[in-house]
C-alpha cells in the first residue's frame, strides 16, 4: 500500500517534469528557427515541420544532407535535430571562411564541449585549456619515428593474441577484435608496457567513449539549469577516473620523484611516452596534478582508439574483398620497402599504394577523424547502439558571436555549423566515378609532377576533409595514419583474408548522420599461403 501511495503521489511531479522538458525543447527549437529563418531548411516546413524533419533525419540523415549539398552548392542550409538545428555550409569559399575564422568567432572546442558536455563527461580542463591537443600535434608526432619499433612489436604481439595465424580459415568477429588490437597498439605508444596489455585498462578505454557519448546525450535532454544534477547521475567520469588513477598515479608519482632528483636533466631510461610529454609541456602547476594528467590520458585515448578502429575495420573489409592482383601489388610494395629499410616510420612513408588504399576506403565509407571528433548525432539510442560513429559532418564549430560568411550568409551566435564531408568525398566533380572504390586512385595522382605530397592521406585539402581543416585539423592524424599503415602491412604480410560471404562487402550501418562499419560482420583469416 505504501508503495502504491508513494507512486501515486509522485505521478503529478513526473507528469510536470515531462511537460516541462517538452516545453523547453519546443521553445529551444522554435527560438532557433526564428533566428535562422533566412537559411533554407531541408525537410518539412511549417510549425511542426522541424519536429517531423528531426524524426526523418534519424533514418534519412545522409539523404537529407546530400539534398542540401547539391541544392545549395555554394551556400548554407539547415537541418533539424531533436535538440536543435545544425547549419551546413557548402563550397570552397565557405570552407575557407571557417579555416580563417578566429576561435573568438567560430570555435571547434566549444562545439565539441557543447555536444559532449565536456565539463561533466571528461572534465572542465579539457574544454577550457586543451593543451594536450598541442602535445599531440608536436611532441607526440615527433616521437613516432623513435617509438615505431614499439608500435610494430605490439601489433605483432596483439595480432598473435587476438587473431592467431592458423593453417585453416578461422572466422574473426572483425570490429571488436580490431578494437582490442588498436587499443593495445595505441596504448603501447601512449603509456607503454605493461599497462597497454592490462585487461582492465583495455576494457576501460574501449568503453569510456561509448559512455561519454551516451551520457552527453542524456544530459542534453534536460534544460541547462538541470545539467549539473543530471550529470552526477549519468557521467562516466568518476568511475573512469578511479579505475585509471589506480594505474596512472604510481607512474606519475615516479616521474615527479625523478624530476625532483634530476632537475631539468633527463634521467637514465626516462620513458618517452604521453605522461612524459604532458609533464614537459604543462602550462602551469594546476595541470600537473594526478587528476588533470589522468583526464588528459583518457582524452587522448578517447580521440585515438575508436576512429582508428572504425577506419581499420572498413579497410579490412575492402582488403578481404579485393582482387588478388590488388593484394599482390600491395604486398610487393611493402616487402620491397621493408627489405630495404626495415620496419620504420620512414618505410611507411614509402608506401604510396598502401596509403592510397587506406585513403580510398575512408573516402568511400564515410568521413572519419574530423579534428578529433565531430558529434552531430541526434539520439542517445544511436550512440549506445553503435559505439563511436563516423559522421558525415566535419569542421564543426560553435558560433561564438554573430558571424557573416563571405557570401553574406548571417549565422547568429550560439549556432552550430558544420561542413558536409561525406558529400564532398562523393562529389563527381571532385572524384571521377566517386561511388567506385579505386584502390590506387590517390597513388596515381601522386605520380603527377608536383603532386606527391598533396594527395597523401595526412594532407588536408579542399576535396579531402577527413581530418578537418586549418589549425584544428586532427592533431593526431600523423600517428593515426602511420598506425593504420603498420596494421595493414602486418595483415598483408602475415595473413590471407577473405569475406565470410565472398563477393558481399559488409554494408555500412547508418544512424541519422552517423556511419559505422558493419558491427556483426566476420572476416576469415589464415596464415599466408603464398
Amino acid at each position: 500500500m505504501s508503495i502504491h501511495v508513494s507512486l501515486n503521489s509522485m505521478a503529478p511531479a513526473l507528469v510536470g517534469l515531462v511537460v516541462t522538458l517538452l516545453l523547453h525543447k519546443i521553445w529551444r527549437v522554435r527560438s532557433e528557427q526564428v533566428q535562422l529563418a533566412a537559411i533554407p531548411t531541408i525537410g518539412p516546413q511549417g510549425f511542426f515541420g522541424s519536429y517531423i524533419g528531426a524524426i526523418q533525419f534519424m533514418s534519412r540523415g545522409r539523404e537529407m544532407v546530400e539534398e542540401g549539398y547539391y541544392k545549395y552548392p555554394e551556400g548554407a542550409f539547415k537541418i533539424p535535430l531533436i535538440n536543435g538545428w545544425v547549419i551546413y555550409v557548402n563550397g570552397k569559399k565557405m570552407a575557407e571562411d571557417i579555416k580563417k575564422a578566429s576561435t573568438n568567432e567560430l570555435n571547434f572546442v566549444e562545439a565539441v564541449g557543447e555536444r559532449l558536455k565536456l565539463d561533466y563527461t571528461m572534465g572542465k580542463g579539457i574544454r577550457v585549456l586543451p593543451y594536450h591537443a598541442e602535445v599531440v600535434r608536436t611532441t607526440l608526432t615527433r616521437s613516432i619515428a623513435a617509438r615505431f619499433p614499439d608500435i610494430r612489436d605490439e601489433i605483432v604481439h596483439a595480432f598473435n593474441n587476438v587473431v592467431p595465424a592458423t593453417e585453416d580459415w578461422t572466422s574473426v568477429h572483425a570490429l571488436p577484435s580490431i578494437m582490442k588490437i588498436v587499443t593495445r597498439t595505441t596504448n603501447r605508444f601512449l603509456v607503454g608496457l605493461p599497462l597497454c596489455r592490462e585487461p582492465e585498462w583495455i576494457d576501460l578505454n574501449m568503453n569510456y567513449t561509448i559512455k561519454v557519448f551516451l551520457s552527453a546525450q542524456c544530459i542534453d535532454l534536460f534544460p541547462t539549469f538541470l545539467h549539473p544534477i543530471i550529470a552526477r547521475m549519468v557521467t562516466p567520469l568518476p568511475s573512469a577516473m578511479r579505475r585509471s588513477m589506480k594505474y596512472l598515479v604510481p607512474m606519475i608519482e615516479e616521474r615527479l620523484a625523478k624530476e625532483k632528483e634530476y632537475g631539468n636533466e633527463d634521467w637514465p631510461d626516462k620513458p618517452n611516452d604521453l605522461l612524459s610529454w604532458l609533464l614537459e609541456d604543462t602550462p602551469g602547476p594546476e595541470q600537473r596534478t594526478m587528476e588533470e594528467l589522468t583526464h588528459r590520458v583518457l582524452a587522448v585515448n578517447l580521440a585515438a582508439i575508436h576512429t582508428t578502429s572504425m577506419a581499420f575495420t572498413n579497410t579490412l573489409y575492402h582488403l578481404a574483398a579485393a582482387k588478388p592482383d590488388v593484394v599482390q601489388t600491395l604486398r610487393e610494395e611493402i616487402e620491397e620497402a621493408v627489405n630495404e629499410m626495415g620496419w620504420t616510420k620512414l618505410t611507411m612513408g614509402r608506401l604510396w599504394k598502401l596509403d592510397s588504399f587506406l585513403q580510398e576506403t575512408q573516402r568511400t565509407n564515410g568521413t572519419g577523424a574530423s579534428e578529433i571528433v565531430s558529434p552531430m548525432s541526434s539520439s542517445p539510442l544511436f550512440v549506445c547502439a553503435h559505439l563511436n560513429p563516423i559522421y558525415i559532418a566535419v569542421m564543426s564549430r560553435k558560433v561564438m558571436k554573430d558571424f557573416i560568411f563571405s557570401d553574406g550568409t548571417f549565422v547568429p551566435a550560439g549556432s552550430i555549423i558544420a561542413y558536409p564531408g561525406y558529400s564532398t568525398h562523393h562529389d563527381e566533380s571532385l572524384y571521377k566515378n566517386a561511388t567506385t572504390m579505386d584502390p590506387f586512385r590517390f597513388s596515381k595522382m601522386r605520380e603527377q609532377n608536383g603532386e606527391s605530397i598533396r594527395h597523401q592521406m595526412v594532407t588536408t585539402r579542399e576535396e579531402w576533409v577527413l581530418f578537418g581543416t586549418g589549425k584544428t585539423a586532427c592533431p593526431g592524424r600523423f600517428f593515426a595514419v602511420n598506425e593504420l599503415k603498420a596494421l595493414l602491412s602486418h595483415v598483408l604480410l602475415t595473413y590471407d583474408v577473405k569475406l565470410e560471404q565472398e563477393g558481399e562487402l559488409p554494408q555500412d550501418e547508418w544512424y541519422a548522420d552517423a556511419c559505422v562499419p558493419n558491427k556483426s560482420a566476420h572476416v576469415l583469416f589464415r596464415r599466408r599461403q603464398s
